[in-house]
């Protein structure tokens, strides 16, 4: 069972989405516009848990995986010891899956 996140992690978390988002920008020509919508609309961790019921990858993920920029999806941020205990195991299996375990 996942962990419920306080106020503060919630504003923790949507802050390094927030930069993932803006370094995909800067380092990789990405702007994933769709991502900010969802933050600005949902937060961080309902955008996440949203992300990670779905079964195919969004398209974020997948030109950050075409760029070579794994490092800078939300799906290799949920597996960090930091952020995994708000997450379910099959959020995490999800999360794992798509990124070949490579976070």
């Amino acid at each position: 069972m996942a962990d419920i996140p306080t106020k503060k992690d919630e504003n923790e978390f949507a802050a390094v989405l927030r930069d993932m988002a803006d370094r995909s920008k800067a380092e990789v020509e990405y702007n994933p516009t769709r991502f900010r919508q969802m933050l600005a609309a949902y937060g961080g961790f309902e955008t996440a848990h949203r992300l990670l019921s779905k079964k195919e990858p969004s398209d974020g993920f997948t030109n950050m995986v075409l760029a070579g920029r794994i490092d800078l999806t939300m799906e290799c941020l949920v597996q960090s010891p930091r952020w995994n205990r708000f997450f379910d195991p099959n959020e995490l299996a999800n999360a794992h899956s798509l990124t070949g375990g490579k976070c």
